[in-house]
């Protein structure tokens, strides 16, 4: 199983360093992609190099995951490549997940949450038609959650939706989880 986590200047370092470490213990192959340059400065400072930019990405991964952070989501939004790629994702079915303000930044304007229960950060929530207050909302091939504190329960949703609920609970079992 391959995911595609996607970068930009101003992403939130939590989000996505421990969603890219609980899949890779997970098994699943992870590819950072950037709708920036290469290297990226996080929310907090942090330096983080991507595999590839997004205009060279095929899509053949199993799920497309956006971190948050205020201004990583709104750079992230502000991708056509990345929009062009979440929307033929949502109309084929294929899983996305979404953390913290992206849910409301990157997805809710391309009408992806218009149907469905979903979360983000509590501050954002007037942005989802169906906001739901948990940490991980699941409604068919997509996956939400609230922010930094949820990273670990999103990347166990998305092992587990990839990988097997066996293999999310050895993730969470190893990491000391729970």
């Amino acid at each position: 199983m391959k995911a595609l986590v996607m970068i930009a200047n101003g992403i939130e370092e939590l989000e996505t360093v421990t969603t890219t470490d609980i899949l890779v213990r997970g098994g699943v192959e992870v590819t950072l992609a950037s709708v920036n340059t290469l290297e990226v400065i996080a929310a907090r400072g942090l330096k983080l190099t991507a595999d590839v930019l997004i205009e060279d990405v095929v899509d053949d991964y199993d799920v497309l995951v956006c971190p948050g952070g205020l201004k990583g989501a709104e750079n992230l939004s502000s991708s056509t490549y990345l929009s062009d790629l979440l929307l033929a994702r949502h109309r084929e079915g294929k899983a996305i997940a979404a953390i913290c303000a992206s849910p409301a930044l990157v997805l809710a304007p391309l009408k992806i949450l218009h149907s469905v229960s979903a979360t983000c950060y509590p501050s954002f929530h007037g942005h989802l038609p169906q906001y739901v207050n948990q940490k991980v909302v699941i409604s068919d091939h997509l996956i939400t959650s609230q922010g930094p504190a949820t990273s670990a329960d999103f990347a166990l949703a998305i092992v587990e939706r990839l990988m097997g609920e066996d293999v999310a609970r050895d993730v969470a079992k190893q990491a000391l989880y729970g």
